[in-house]
């Protein structure tokens, strides 16, 4: 089993099952020199672990990291940083009598023709949504790097859920609101119309979709590289690699496609600082496949969760037998509002891998001379 590993200076190796004994993230290429402990880490993770309301999965996990190499005297040594997160509230009972009828939405049935009914089902093992929690280990390492060197912030929100939008959001207003609810929308009269269709499609064993959009400022011009090294590329590609993820824009994204290119066009002007920058941000912060300064905007659509209470249709592939199935067990109806910091996660990895292939960030960070040592 390949496509575990992200990035070429900044690299992440993801592993671990959902109902295994632990989840874990390996990152290679973390600059030396850096201070970081788990309360770097903790605060990023919480904000994703499930359990924290009615509008979540209730399977309850204390998701406390666990740094076990990388780091001496408190301080990024430059060798590979390994993270683990122990499981500890598996049932795997729901599993059993499913084993063999695969749920319809899910990775069941590709999962057990690939790999010969020898991959780990229960909870969806490595295709389940409790992996992207290393994602979110690793970004966290990406996000305080990006900060301290190049002052990259970067922030992701929902603005949408079950059609119901979200009004334009500044920067600073997603800062200050977005994790003020459980929805994670910096739109409160919104969030609350959202949180009351989630539970509605709850209460009729359904489950709902949505977008987040997902900012970066302090990009500086330069990252990213022409045709198959684009920023854009990258970005895509770690984004689909989060579990529910059908659709990724940016800028102007679809609707830009709707325009003409007079409309479309982002024309360059200096700011009154003498930066140059663009009128508009049609192309969310990148042209050619590479940044150039403007604040990269990002929006993620994922599916409806595919684990409902609904009768559906489906086969048992150990009888060839059509039959109905009802998933029970413990399931998000909504995976939207888990997912900014997945989001932010993901974004800060690619944009950290760039930097480094870049020559922006150095191998080692506030260097000591011997005699300092």
């Amino acid at each position: 089993m390949t496509g575990n590993i992200l990035g070429e200076r900044f690299v992440v190796s993801s592993f671990g099952e959902s109902h295994g004994k632990c989840i874990g993230i390996l990152i290679d290429g973390c600059p030396a020199g850096m201070k970081l402990n788990e309360s770097d880490i903790q605060p990023l993770l919480d904000l994703r672990k499930p359990g924290q309301s009615n509008i979540t999965t209730q399977r309850k996990e204390d998701d406390k990291v666990e740094i076990i190499s990388g780091i001496f005297n408190q301080h990024t040594t430059g060798a590979p940083i390994c993270m683990i997160i122990w499981n500890k509230d598996q049932d795997s009972r729901p599993y059993e009598s499913i084993k063999s009828i695969p749920r319809p939405g899910h990775s069941d049935y590709t999962s057990l023709i690939k790999y010969g009914g020898y991959a780990d089902y229960r909870g969806s093992g490595r295709f389940s949504g409790r992996l992207t929690a290393t994602f979110v280990m690793a970004g966290a390492v990406a996000k305080k790097l990006l900060k301290q060197v190049l002052g990259i912030e970067t922030i992701a929100y929902t603005i949408e859920i079950g059609g119901i939008r979200s009004d334009d959001i500044s920067f600073q207003e997603a800062k200050d609101n977005t994790y003020n609810n459980d929805i994670r929308c910096p739109d409160k009269k919104k969030s609350e119309d959202m949180r009351s269709a989630i539970l509605n499609a709850k209460r009729k064993g359904d489950s709902l979709g949505g977008i987040v959009e997902c900012v970066s400022i302090n990009v500086p011009v330069g990252l990213g590289e022409p045709i198959f090294g684009s920023l854009e590329s990258d970005i895509s590609k770690a984004l689909f690699s989060i579990p529910a993820v059908k659709g990724v824009e940016f800028g102007s994204g679809f609707d830009g496609s709707r325009k003409t290119g007079s409309e479309n066009n982002d024309l360059f002007i200096k700011s009154s600082s003498g930066e140059i920058i663009t009128k508009t941000n049609n192309s969310g912060g990148i042209l050619g496949g590479i940044s150039n300064g403007m604040p990269l905007v990002i929006r993620t659509g994922f599916k409806p969760a595919s684990s409902i209470a609904k009768r559906q249709h489906t086969l048992n592939l150990a009888t060839s037998e059509e039959t109905d199935l009802i998933v029970s067990g413990r399931h998000d109806p909504c995976v939207v509002p888990r997912a900014p910091p997945i989001i932010e996660s993901v974004v800060s990895i690619i944009l950290a891998d760039h930097a480094i292939r870049n020559g922006m960030i150095s191998s080692v960070l506030n260097n000591k001379r011997s005699g300092d040592i």
